[in-house]
């Protein structure tokens, strides 16, 4: 039944991409200067998780490197390298700098000197998450690197500038924004009718059953694409030939289960902690949360980074946050209704 897992993986970057023309249109415009030799203007794509912002841009480079063959290519998950170090590393493993790089020794000025000695084809480096940086100062360091183009991915434009120094937000402030809403159902029917064609059998699942795993998943192609691939497998494992309903009914709470067991799993070490504190309790006030954090952690972060924290796990719906200021309650978000 599945011929191709990959394609049932959410990072897997299709050659054609359904219902982004715009924002594909938008993108590469603002990267044709590097097709004359001349540096863009930095693009920020916003918008909600699962909208399409990592797939549109690291397809759209794709396109690029097809019409710019002097170009360089680097993706880098911020969530995951969100330290100063971690990026830099990444960003000359991406030029195959790293080889006498030693992570415990090698100090942080040295990686950005390799940088900045970097004299080779330009460099287009998508920063996704970038919002997650332990330190915002790094983006700085990067524009002053000739050559070295970067292409930010946030959930929120006011979450990722209210950390900017004036230095990089004044930079920023040029950059150009490209809003990303949350898909609609026919969209979604779209994207998993040609995922179910790359990927399955002909034939195995109807437009009912990829509708009923649209509407689930409220706009969010991670979620949808999360569904099929779990009722695909489940299908699979009961040698079934085609994906029944009744399957398709039972993946949607495992399919968000699965996503949501995965968001909590790229938690940095301090975010797990804020996660886990909101877990133990009902709910609780900014000002408890971070007491009790700082109970937990040898090396507190500011309650300003704690409520960036707690808006991130909020954005990927791992967290809800109801009543302002004061009167401010974190809990767990519950479960989406069922269609």
């Amino acid at each position: 039944m599945i011929q191709d897992a990959r394609v049932l993986q959410p990072e897997f970057i299709p050659k054609e991409v359904a219902h982004r023309d715009a924002e594909v249109n938008h993108l590469s415009r603002t990267l044709d200067p590097l097709t004359l030799g001349e540096s863009p203007e930095t693009p920020l794509l916003l918008g909600p998780s699962g909208t399409g912002k990592t797939c549109i841009a690291r397809f759209t480079v794709d396109r690029l490197r097809e019409a710019v063959l002097e170009l360089e290519y680097q993706y880098v998950n911020c969530w995951q390298d969100y330290t100063r170090f971690r990026l830099l590393y990444r960003l000359l493993d991406g030029i195959g700098q790293t080889l006498d790089i030693h992570r415990r020794s090698t100090p942080k000025d040295e990686l950005l000197d390799r940088l900045h000695a970097y004299d080779g084809k330009p460099y287009v480096v998508i920063l996704d998450e970038v919002d997650q940086l332990e330190s915002t100062d790094v983006l700085y360091d990067l524009y002053r690197i000739r050559g070295v183009h970067p292409i930010l991915i946030a959930n929120r434009e006011t979450d990722l500038f209210s950390r900017l120094d004036e230095r990089v937000r004044s930079r920023l402030q040029s950059s150009v924004r490209i809003q990303f809403d949350k898909y609609g159902t026919d969209e979604l029917v779209a994207i998993l009718s040609d995922r179910v064609r790359w990927g399955l059998d002909d034939g195995v699942i109807d437009t009912e059953a990829l509708r009923y795993i649209a509407e689930a998943a409220a706009g969010d192609a991670r979620v949808s694409i999360g569904i099929l691939r779990t009722a695909a497998r489940e299908a699979q494992s009961q040698g079934l030939d085609h994906i029944p309903m009744a399957v398709v009914e039972s993946a949607v709470p495992e399919g968000k289960s699965e996503l949501k067991r995965k968001d909590i799993e790229k938690l940095t070490p301090h975010q797990h902690v804020v996660y886990e504190i909101i877990a133990e309790a009902d709910e609780v006030s900014p000002g408890s949360l971070y007491d009790a954090y700082r109970e937990r952690v040898d090396d507190p972060k500011t309650k300003r980074t704690i409520r960036n924290y707690c808006s991130k796990l909020e954005q990927y719906n791992l967290i809800r946050a109801e009543g302002q200021k004061r009167g401010r309650q974190y809990r767990l978000a519950a479960r989406a209704p069922e269609p």
